[in-house]
């Protein structure tokens, strides 16, 4: 398969993604296999949210519409232009072990050993099982040939030469024992964190906001942990909030709200109680960790922004990455973490110079 053809199979998917945004779901005249695909794609959607309760239309449809902005021809050409894909000596078998956190998020590995030559084993998480097949499909239809560069695994990964696995830090450990023979990458939990000034603008706090509860905060690219000023005004952030006040009437995150709440609040420190910021829709908690619980966001004061690039660059390894708008911190802007670009790899591990060197 040439390198054309692999491009050009991206770029139809795109297209056919275009059907499914934030701005709903709208039939496009002119998408190639469309009368085959469309429906069945769009059933699939509630099918995805009745499988799993965390996958609502709205977030589903967030994730396909950020596909279809991501492979575009221009960014694809891009991409692929940082990669010498001679490298490749053949087709290796590729497992690739899927987490199912947030809607398709094992879908750029998976497309990423597709891109690079090689042959996808995956290994699907039972909590997003549905979607990524479908799509498979649709790429095996504009390129026959990928018929046979893609499986499906629902047992044990065999015949491999190589391993993609995404979990927890519990199940990073179970997959250094099982995979630590083969060329790998494993990942585990890893949190954004967002600096603050107490200078940002009303877009930008909306962009924050985003960053913190697209998925129900669910991503390991969801702002977990906020390190703002002494003495910050909250305010500014729970205004940016309001335009999610109905998250909180969907059962699911406001069980989660109520125990985390409940929890906090009869804990026996003093200091928990007390440095608990409430609005009704996010927990604010003091706190040195990155992982927050759903409903929670961690917070920690800073004096001086160099405190902070120490604390960043000491626990590099938990950070996913990190938002702001200050030029003392590399960071990414506010509003973009749910739209990584093709070149913007998992803990910063190049996928496809990995795969390009097996």
């Amino acid at each position: 398969m040439t390198i054309q053809e692999r491009k050009k199979n991206l770029e139809f998917l795109g297209k056919f993604l275009s059907q499914f945004t934030s701005s709903g779901i709208i039939h496009r005249d002119g998408i190639p296999f469309n009368d085959l695909f469309f429906e069945p794609f769009s059933t699939l959607i509630k099918r995805a949210h009745e499988q799993n309760g965390w996958f609502t239309q709205e977030n589903i449809l967030y994730a396909t519409g950020s596909w279809a902005q991501i492979l575009q021809p221009e960014k694809i050409d891009k991409w692929f232009k940082m990669y010498d894909f001679n490298q490749l000596s053949q087709p290796k078998n590729v497992g690739v072990v899927m987490a199912g956190n947030i809607p398709l998020v094992g879908f750029h590995d998976f497309i990423s050993v597709l891109m690079s030559g090689n042959r996808v084993k995956a290994k699907l998480s039972s909590n997003d099982k549905l979607l990524l097949p479908m799509l498979a499909k649709y790429m095996e239809h504009v390129q026959p040939k990928f018929k046979d560069y893609i499986t499906f695994v629902s047992g044990k990964l065999e015949n491999i030469d190589a391993v993609i696995a995404t979990g927890s830090d519990n199940t990073a450990r179970y997959f250094d024992y099982y995979f630590g023979k083969y060329p790998h990458i494993i990942r585990h939990n890893r949190n954004a964190v967002a600096v603050l000034t107490g200078t940002e603008t009303e877009a930008q706090l909306s962009g924050l906001t985003d960053d913190i509860m697209l998925y129900f905060g669910l991503g390991c690219r969801n702002v977990s942990k906020l390190f703002v000023p002494v003495g910050y005004d909250f305010n500014k952030i729970f205004k940016a909030f309001l335009k999610y006040k109905d998250l909180i009437n969907y059962q699911k995150y406001a069980n989660n709200y109520d125990y985390n709440k409940a929890v906090y609040l009869m804990s026996v420190d003093r200091d928990v109680r007390d440095s608990l910021i409430d609005n009704a829709l996010v927990l604010l908690k003091k706190d040195v960790h990155y992982s927050a619980p759903i409903g929670v966001v961690f917070y920690e004061f800073y004096n001086r922004l160099d405190d902070v690039q120490k604390i960043i660059n000491q626990d590099v390894e938990k950070i996913q990455v990190v938002v702001g708008s200050t030029p003392k911190i590399n960071s990414i802007p506010f509003g973009s973490t749910q739209i990584p670009q093709l070149w913007d790899y998992a803990d910063g591990v190049d996928v496809i110079q990995f795969l390009l060197a097996l």
